[in-house]
C-alpha cells in the first residue's frame, strides 16, 4: 500500500498507546527459551520482528527463515549455537544476505561453536549445529553491532566454564548492552561489567516475568509530530526511569522545542518555543533516533550533526543514505558521511510533492510521513514496512488528525474522499478563545 497523506487541520491533541518494546520483548523470548521450564511469555511486542523470532523459538523445523529480522539472525544463531542436538539452516531475505554476521559467527567458533556459511563468507544463510559452547575468554570488536555481545551475553551462563567477553574499540549502542544485562540479572544470571570486559558466571536463568515497557524508540515519532504541528500527544505506560536507552530521545528533542511531562500514567508531551539554533548529538547509544531527529530537524531549520551511526549503514537499509537521498527531494541537501549525517540549511528548489521510497524500513517510513504537516500530499510508498516494529502506527497517525488516502486514487477520487472525511470543514468553536480575563 503507497499512502498519500495530508495534515491536520487543528492542532493535534491526543492519546497514544505505543507498542511494547520490541528491544525489550526480544531479550525476554530468548532468555525465556534458556530458562529450563518456562514457557515463552505472552505480554510480549506484537510487532512483526517479535513474531518472527517467537515463531522460530516455537519451531521444530529444520530450516528457519527470518525475513528481514535483523535481531532473530543474531540472536538465533547464537541460541542454536548453544543448543545441544539441534541442527538447523538459518536464512533471512535478500537484504539479511547482506548483513554481515562474521565478528558474531568468530566468537561463537571461538567458543567451539560449530557453523558453517553457505554461500557467502561473513553473512547468512547459516547451517547450525547445537553443542554446548566451552565458554573462556574472547574479544570482540564492539564497534559492529551492540547486538552481537547482547547474543553472546545471553547464551553464557549455559557454557561450560565463564566466559570473559572484552570488548575492543568504541562500544557502540552501549544502553542495548545494558538492557540486556539488567534483564539477565532479573533472570538470576549476575554479570560483572568492568569496562572494557563483561565476566558471565556459569549458571541457570530462574523463571521470571519480565516487565516489558512501552517503546520509546517509537516514541520518536510523536515527539517529531509535535515538533511539526504543534501538537500535544499523551503516551501512558511511557516511563521515566527505563531500561532503553532511547529514552534519551525526551532530552534530545527538549533541544527542538519539545517538553516532557512524566506523571504516574506516562509521559504528556507539547510543543514550546524555546528551539535551539543549533543541535549537536552523539547517538552513539541510540542510532534508532536518527531518521525522526534529521527529519524534524531539517522541517524546522535547525541546522544538525548527528555523530556516532555507524551501524546504521547496516540496518533494514543503509539508513544514513536513505534519508539523505528522501531529504533532497524536499531540497533539503544533508551531507552524510561514514559515522554521521550533518546540515547546516543547504537548500535547493524543488517543483514537485515528494513520493518517499522507505527502502522497506519501518523507520524510514515512520520519520517520513509527519513531513505531510509542512508538505500536504506527500506520498509514502510501501507504507506496510512499519508492520516490522509498529503496525498500528497509521492508525495513530490519523488519531492526530492525518489523513491518509491511497495513492493510487486519481485527483478526483482524492477531493471527494477528503470532503467525505469533513476534512475542508470548518472547525468547530470550542469556546476556548482568550478574553481580557486570560490576559
Amino acid at each position: 500500500m503507497n499512502y498519500r497523506i495530508f495534515p491536520p487541520t487543528r492542532l493535534p491533541e491526543a492519546e497514544i498507546t505505543l507498542p511494547l518494546s520490541k528491544s525489550v520483548s526480544n531479550r525476554a523470548l530468548i532468555i525465556a527459551a534458556l530458562t529450563p521450564g518456562m514457557q515463552l511469555p505472552e505480554n510480549v511486542a506484537h510487532c512483526g520482528d517479535t513474531r518472527v523470532l517467537r515463531s522460530s523459538l516455537e519451531s521444530q523445523a529444520n530450516s528457519i527463515n527470518v525475513g528481514a529480522c535483523g535481531t532473530a539472525m543474531r540472536f538465533l544463531t547464537a541460541f542454536y549455537a548453544c543448543s545441544p542436538g539441534k541442527e538447523v539452516i538459518l536464512d533471512g531475505d535478500s537484504r539479511m544476505r547482506q548483513r554481515p554476521i562474521k565478528a558474531l559467527v568468530d566468537a561463537l567458533r571461538v567458543q567451539g561453536a560449530s557453523i558453517t556459511y553457505m554461500e557467502n563468507e561473513g553473512f547468512p544463510p547459516l547451517k547450525i549445529s547445537g553443542r554446548r559452547l566451552a565458554g573462556g575468554e574472547i574479544t570482540v570488536d564492539a564497534t559492529v553491532s551492540s547486538q552481537f555481545i547482547s547474543a553472546l551475553l545471553m547464551v553464557a551462563p549455559l557454557g561450560e566454564n565463564p566466559l570473559t567477553l572484552r570488548l575492543s574499540g568504541e562500544v557502540r549502542s552501549f544502553s542495548y548492552i545494558k538492557m540486556t544485562l539488567a534483564m539477565m540479572e532479573r533472570a538470576g544470571v549476575e554479570c560483572d561489567l568492568t569496562m572494557p570486559e563483561i565476566r558471565v558466571p556459569v549458571g541457570t536463568y530462574s523463571p521470571v516475568e519480565q516487565n516489558v515497557e512501552r517503546d520509546w524508540s517509537a516514541a520518536a515519532f510523536w515527539y517529531e509530530v509535535c515538533a511539526l504541528t504543534s501538537g500535544f500527544i499523551s503516551l501512558p505506560g511511557l516511563a521515566d526511569d527505563s531500561l532503553q536507552g532511547d529514552r534519551a530521545c525526551a532530552d534530545i528533542f527538549a533541544h527542538l522545542g519539545i517538553t516532557t511531562e512524566f506523571t504516574a500514567g506516562g509521559a504528556e508531551i507539547a510543543a514550546s518555543p524555546d528551539i535551539d539554533g543549533r543541535l549537536y548529538a552523539d547517538l552513539s547509544d541510540n542510532p534508532d533516533l536518527a531518521p525522526a531527529i534529521a527529519v524534524t530537524c531539517a522541517l524546522t531549520g535547525t541546522p544538525f550533526h548527528l555523530s556516532g551511526l555507524e551501524s546504521l549503514r547496516i540496518k533494514e537499509c543503509d539508513r544514513i543514505a536513505a534519508v539523505t537521498a528522501e531529504l533532497a527531494k524536499l531540497g533539503i541537501m544533508v551531507h552524510p558521511s561514514d559515522s554521521g549525517m550533518e546540515w547546516e540549511r543547504q537548500i535547493k528548489k524543488v517543483e514537485n510533492v515528494p513520493a518517499f521510497d522507505v527502502y522497506a524500513d519501518h523507520r524510514l517510513a515512520m520519520a517520513l510521513a509527519p513531513v505531510a504537516a509542512c508538505v500536504p500530499g506527500i506520498v509514502i510508498n510501501d507504507a506496510d514496512a512499519v508492520n516490522k516494529s509498529y503496525p498500528e502506527f497509521w492508525d495513530d497517525l490519523r488519531r492526530c488528525g492525518y489523513v491518509t488516502v491511497d495513492a493510487s486514487l486519481s485527483p478526483e477520487e482524492i477531493q471527494a474522499h477528503l470532503e467525505a472525511e469533513g476534512y475542508f470543514d470548518e472547525p468547530e468553536d470550542t469556546g476556548d478563545d482568550f478574553d481580557d480575563d486570560d490576559i
